[in-house]
């Protein structure tokens, strides 16, 4: 059994990973991370080059990869649980949690991160505020497909939000020993 975390970016996804890490000397592994490593590019650059879809196969190849290991804590792209065989993969090997918070606060989040910006590609034409609005209707009911669990990060800080996944998840493994 693994430990992923899905939601949008900005949740503090790749953050509350490290955290529970250290709790349950695991390895967190952050999957955007981790796709630039073996791509040898940023994400910003695949869709530049190669488009949308050619990131996605990447990152379905990737994650199918990371859940046919054990006891690791996973920080997934915001995007993946856009993918039926992602989705599958870690309802079958991971228990997932989905964090969330408000579209607003996940911009206030993006807009402080420089790397984001330089990393990340806009998904859509629109704004920034508006982009995030629309694809957080658009992924609501996938992350909850997903989910085993929600936490929400927008009025937590990230230790808060590791202690709260940390008490849904030390039964997950006590019952897995």
């Amino acid at each position: 059994m693994n430990l992923a975390l899905v939601g949008f970016r900005g949740v503090g996804k790749s953050h509350v990973a490290r955290l529970l890490a250290e709790r349950l000397d695991w390895p967190a592994i952050d999957a955007d991370v981790e796709l630039q490593r073996r791509a040898q590019r940023t994400i910003a650059e695949i869709f530049a080059a190669d488009g949308e879809q050619a990131f996605r196969d990447l990152e379905t190849d990737l994650l199918l990869d990371l859940t046919q290991h054990d006891r690791q804590i996973l920080a997934l792209g915001g995007g993946a649980i856009l993918r039926p065989e992602n989705r599958q993969a870690i309802r079958e090997r991971c228990f997932t949690v989905w964090l969330t918070a408000d579209a607003e606060t996940i911009f206030s989040r993006i807009s402080a991160d420089d790397a984001t910006a330089a990393q990340r590609p806009g998904l859509t034409d629109k704004s920034p505020q508006d982009e995030i609005q629309h694809l957080l209707e658009l992924r609501d009911p996938l992350y909850r497909e997903a989910a085993d669990a929600i936490v929400d990060t927008q009025a937590r800080t990230p230790v808060e939000a590791a202690d709260a996944i940390y008490q849904l998840f030390a039964p997950k493994i006590e019952s897995a020993s």
